[in-house]
């Protein structure tokens, strides 16, 4: 069985986006198309609603890519459930008010006991002094938060 894996927002866009001159930007961009080709099968991939309506807005032939290579991933629905605990995440001030999305996509993860939750979000998903808040919060709600990495967090294992 393969581990199951979030993809938020982030990572359809960096896959389809165009290049740029950016030199941080240019490396997540090409670590996100390496990822996508090195390690894309190893893993049960989902998105939400949520993602798939945040990467329909924008430019309409960037979206048209971003919505093509999404859509054979199975989407999650956003449940009372998932909404309960991003409120949750919400009202402890784990996150900014402006980051409500972000709980959502945290909390689609959880819910739905994602292994692993896969962004470039460095500001309010994956970063590493809101993580232990979020997990505490999440461990007394009953639920374990995912690994909450970025693609180059997760390339694997190599031979050498």
């Amino acid at each position: 069985m393969k581990p199951k894996l979030y993809l938020e927002t982030t990572i359809p866009s960096y896959l389809t986006a165009r290049p740029t001159r950016d030199p941080l930007m240019a490396g997540q961009l090409t670590a996100t198309k390496k990822w996508w080709q090195l390690r894309q099968n190893d893993f049960e991939m989902y998105i939400s609603n949520m993602v798939w309506n945040e990467a329909a807005k924008g430019d309409k032939s960037a979206a048209a890519r971003r919505l093509q290579m999404l859509a054979s991933i199975e989407r999650l629905k956003i449940t009372p459930e998932v909404e309960a605990l991003a409120e949750r995440i919400m009202r402890k001030h784990l996150l900014p008010a402006k980051a409500v999305f972000d709980a959502v996509h945290i909390a689609t993860a959880t819910v739905y006991k994602m292994h692993f939750l896969l962004t470039w979000n460095c500001t309010h998903i994956n970063n590493r002094e809101i993580i232990p808040g979020v997990e505490q919060l999440c461990v007394d709600s009953g639920y374990r938060l995912p690994v909450i990495c970025t693609p180059l967090e997760l390339m694997g294992v190599s031979d050498i």
